[in-house]
């Protein structure tokens, strides 16, 4: 069946809708709908406990149970499948039993659609100043109150179980990208482990668990990861340890080798990827899922992403502009308001300023996917990501 998604757009869906199945208990399973015949993209559905979504989807990020400025019912109207929130950053605050008191996450935060936990790996990296890695574990010192926490393959999947997600990254270690091959070979072999450690305690059966593919910049160690991680057989697999400081260039020659090796009946999740062109060839070298901060840390500075290119609409030369951010764009900022009004509430420091330009961006970010998704069933994937670039000035303005 076709349904319409907050612009209009086709979404096409089989015999489920977004959100539950109709007439029948959930499966939990990934269905490979279309593969484009030009290149390696692909369209598909994953069915979890709290409903389905549509590959390629792109999930806003929802670090600590809230996606930055904006409420649940903002993220429905921006066209949100599938959220994503951090297992590490919830054991800190409010803590894991405050969520269980709530009936898990979904309750808590008033999101009732699926939710993807991240466990914590890429703090392992970004966080290596307070930090000491063992084979048993990590032991942080916490960023907000200093106080020590070991975190384990084990405590991690007992905190995401906990957490209710529909889906649950096992922890990992995620190395610099500069970072010697030894140091990498050892995180490769450590992650592995650490993968085995989880599959092994991992209970929550309506709760789907991924895994991830570590290897730095190496591309022999990326695919002895994978094909040691796809042995203790995962629902899902992400490419993890990209976009962490390596050259653009770099980041999607590895991506671009390592994708098509993925299982193809698996889902594929690309980790803090990205850009809007990193979206495109990215879903063209067979991603499915994305996370990113790139649409809510803009946003709240006032840059503002559109088919034409970034745009800084704090900047003085929108103080008269009518003008909507996008004039192709259909979220509720760019039916409301116009770019004169925008650079005012930022002008004057006002709170809904972050809102109006966060939802924009997460809005955006979310059609520009589904209308990739819309390519790819048409067969039209190359020609729609060509004519995007066409148009596309990636400088600020």
């Amino acid at each position: 069946m076709t349904i319409k998604n907050h612009v209009g757009a086709d979404l096409c869906v089989g015999p489920t809708v977004l959100g539950r199945t109709r007439g029948s208990a959930p499966t939990f399973k990934f269905s490979l709908m279309h593969k484009d015949p030009s290149c390696g993209a692909r369209a598909g559905v994953v069915h979890t406990a709290h409903g389905t979504f549509e590959t390629p989807v792109f999930m806003p990020v929802g670090t600590q149970g809230t996606v930055k400025s904006l409420a649940p019912d903002d993220l429905e109207e921006a066209g949100a499948q599938i959220i994503l929130a951090n297992a590490y950053h919830l054991y800190i605050r409010p803590g894991i039993d405050t969520i269980k008191l709530a009936n898990g996450l979904h309750a808590f935060m008033g999101w009732q659609r699926p939710i993807l936990t991240d466990s914590g790996g890429y703090q392992v990296f970004s966080l290596a100043r307070l930090r000491g890695i063992s084979e048993e574990g990590v032991r942080f010192h916490s960023h907000f109150d200093g106080r020590e926490i070991f975190l384990t393959p084990e405590t991690v999947i007992e905190a995401e179980e906990h957490l209710g997600s529909d889906i649950a990254m096992m922890f990992d270690e995620c190395p610099p990208h500069d970072a010697a091959r030894a140091h990498v070979e050892e995180a490769v072999h450590r992650t592995v482990r650490w993968a085995e450690r989880a599959k092994r305690v991992h209970r929550r059966k309506e709760q789907l668990l991924f895994g991830i593919v570590q290897g730095g910049r190496f591309k022999d160690l990326r695919v002895q990861s994978l094909e040691e991680t796809v042995k203790i057989g995962f629902d899902g697999y992400a490419i993890g340890g990209v976009s962490v400081g390596e050259p653009k260039p770099l980041m999607e020659e590895i991506v671009r080798a390592v994708a098509p090796l993925l299982p193809e009946e698996k889902p594929r999740y690309l980790m803090g990827v990205g850009t809007p062109l990193d979206l495109l060839w990215a879903v063209e070298a067979g991603i499915d899922m994305f996370d990113c901060v790139n649409p809510t840390r803009y946003g709240r500075n006032g840059c503002a992403f559109t088919h034409s290119g970034k745009v800084v609409v704090r900047n003085a030369e929108y103080a008269r502009d009518q003008a909507p951010l996008d004039e192709t764009c259909s979220c509720y900022t760019c039916r409301t308001f116009s770019r004169s009004y925008l650079r005012h509430l930022f002008n004057c420091e006002e709170l809904l300023a972050y809102r109006l330009v966060t939802l924009h961006n997460v809005s955006f970010f979310i059609s520009l996917v589904q209308s990739a998704r819309r390519a790819i069933v048409n067969g039209e994937f190359v020609p729609f990501k060509n004519h995007f670039l066409s148009e596309y000035d990636e400088s600020s303005r």
